[in-house]
């Protein structure tokens, strides 16, 4: 029988995020030696890497930084949250956040591609794939900055309170307090908006919401003299769903978000939201 003892096979597991059975596995292959264990952990992880490649990692965590008028917003996947909850994922994702910050990355693919500690951060999630021995991958980065004088305000919702928070939304303004940005922030969590404003709605797309619009009132038997009005209240309908200065706010909602944030003397001037696995 290996030599190694109930307090080896916990450090290992802490060590190496790894399974009861692999660890005992390991241990017992590596008669009990500890740096070898990690190490037959560490290959057969990486082994299995390529065989995960096609699973779905639809679990996972969003975390956010903000520095003064930058704020930058990571998504971090796996396939379980088991491993959501794994403190090992949670350091993962705390470094990838800040070397996304360290590198300015504004997308997935420049913060794979960039450095860290002699190896590019792909290298690092394989590792970290291997050693939690699920998918793990950085889904989505975002980098929001505020106009000169503006501040970013950040905001993280748990959907679970067992789990790490699993929405992220960064929100840019100028004017006002952080208070109101948050308020809008967390608006934007709750209603989901895709844009900021109308003009980010290209034409093609409002164009066919407004042919769908009367196509569904024909089809309802509208009478013909009131589809430009029905036609016309449906896509303002579409835009109130789709744009956060057009939304009603969540915590008035007699009021948009456009008019809060004018009272209140701030403009927004950009924002994002991820929220894991949508």
């Amino acid at each position: 029988m290996a030599n190694y003892t109930a307090a080896d096979i916990k450090a290992l597991r802490e060590s190496t995020g790894a399974g009861m059975m692999d660890v005992k596995k390991a241990l017992d292959e590596a008669d009990g030696d500890l740096s070898r264990a990690t190490e037959i952990l560490r290959v057969k992880g990486l082994k299995g890497v390529t065989k995960r490649e096609g699973r779905s990692a639809s679990n996972g965590l969003v975390r956010a930084h903000v520095d003064g008028g930058v704020g930058t917003l990571v998504e971090v996947n796996c396939e379980t949250d088991f491993v959501a909850k794994n403190p090992k994922f949670g350091e993962l994702a705390d470094q990838l956040l800040d070397q996304a910050v360290a590198v300015g990355a504004t997308d997935a693919d420049a913060l794979l591609a960039s450095e860290l500690d002699g190896k590019t951060v792909k290298e690092v999630v394989d590792e970290a794939n291997a050693g939690l021995g699920e998918k793990i991958e950085v889904r989505r980065v975002a980098r929001v900055e505020a106009q000169e004088g503006g501040h970013v305000v950040s905001y993280l919702h748990k959907t679970n309170p067992d789990l790490p928070a699993q929405i992220g939304v960064l929100v840019a303004a100028t004017g006002g307090d952080a208070q109101v940005a948050r308020d809008i922030a967390m608006h934007v969590a709750a209603f989901a908006p895709s844009v900021l404003s109308r003009d980010e709605i290209d034409a093609e797309t409002v164009e066919k919401e407004r042919r769908i619009a009367e196509e569904t009132a024909r089809e309802e038997g509208k009478p013909e003299q009131a589809l430009p009005k029905i036609v016309e209240g449906r896509v303002n309908g579409f835009f109130k769903e789709n744009v956060l200065l057009d939304q009603a706010f969540a915590k008035d909602n007699k009021k948009s978000v456009a008019q809060v944030a004018q009272e209140a003397g701030t403009t927004v001037t950009g924002f994002a939201r991820f929220k894991v696995g949508v």
